[in-house]
């Protein structure tokens, strides 16, 4: 290990044998940050009026699409591994080898959650918002399997904590000497994403406390960047980082249209895509959002949201 840096994992690390079975150190990172970001989202919206385990109806939906569509985003990207006299047809469905990309699963989640919010009668702009933090807590989380596997790195670095990567790693750049240190890329959105969080969180109370001074009442109504307000500078936030990370980043193998990165074309895009939605829905929705159900789909208000306790002596 070289002084000052951060030592790579030690390969064996990246897969967990139990028997038969092999289990993906990556996998399980990808588990940890569904699960946290679930829990997040629904702490969220049971704060906003939803009842029950909504959320779980709705991420029923989304992960499958999001994992779906980051695979097709992925090799798309990537052709030139996937294509070719050499090729196997079938590397395109061993998502289980590698190879899924977060824009794509942003992409395809939200056909999820736009399926999942059609069947449960939630506002999908209020679980967008809702979900926004979250998503950069399971980002954050998602890329420790990055680390593991020592991939997402950038240009070599001079800096003390330059990341050692493993010379017999798929990613390592061919002709680069060993014990080169590279951008800790990883590590960058991990704190970009935890504190993108802090920003998100801090702006929705500064909106709220507004909008309560404004219309007389709780925080709860109207509880300030509703109406995919929140999720719009979610886009913003994340797609900035992602425009500066590409900029560093090593990945010889994904299209460059025009000579940049599609990555940082779709992180651009995000940004644009982010601002427009937020003009826009200011625009349509002055009023405070007082519920996260369509209307005419709430839920009987005379459900408890969770099991009423029994007596004590009935069955």
């Amino acid at each position: 290990m070289l002084p000052g840096s951060i030592p790579s994992p030690d390969p064996a690390w990246s897969q967990i044998a139990l028997g038969p079975l092999t289990v993906h150190t990556y996998a399980l990172c990808l588990l940890a940050a569904i699960a946290a970001a679930t829990v997040f989202t629904q702490r969220r919206l049971r704060s906003r009026g939803a009842q029950g385990d909504v959320t779980l109806d709705v991420v029923i939906w989304a992960v499958p699409c999001g994992i779906v569509v980051a695979r097709i985003y992925h090799v798309l990207t990537h052709l030139g591994d996937y294509t070719g006299p050499d090729s196997d047809p079938w590397e395109w469905l061993r998502i289980w080898e590698g190879g899924i990309a977060i824009f794509g699963s942003i992409l395809g989640g939200a056909l999820g959650v736009y399926i999942g919010c059609r069947l449960t009668g939630l506002r999908f702009w209020s679980f967008a918002d809702a979900v926004a933090p979250a998503l950069l807590l399971g980002q954050a989380i998602g890329r420790l399997g990055n680390y593991v596997n020592q991939e997402l790195f950038g240009s070599p670095t001079t800096l003390p904590w330059g990341l050692e990567v493993s010379p017999d790693a798929p990613m390592f750049p061919d002709g680069m000497a060993a014990g080169t240190l590279f951008h800790p890329l990883f590590l960058y959105e991990m704190l970009w994403n935890l504190l993108g969080i802090a920003v998100l969180l801090g702006l929705e109370r500064a909106s709220a406390r507004r909008t309560a001074a404004r219309i007389g009442t709780g925080l709860r109504v109207g509880a300030g960047l509703r109406w995919g307000r929140l999720f719009a500078l979610y886009l913003v936030w994340y797609g900035l980082g992602r425009s500066w990370l590409e900029a560093l980043r090593i990945d010889p193998t994904s299209n460059a249209p025009l000579g940049v990165p599609v990555n940082l074309w779709t992180a651009v895009g995000a940004v644009l895509l982010g601002v427009a939605i937020f003009v826009v829905q200011g625009r349509r929705h002055p009023e405070p959002e007082t519920s996260v159900y369509v209307p005419g789909r709430e839920p009987d208000e005379d459900s408890p949201s969770e099991p009423a306790p029994q007596a004590a002596g009935t069955a």
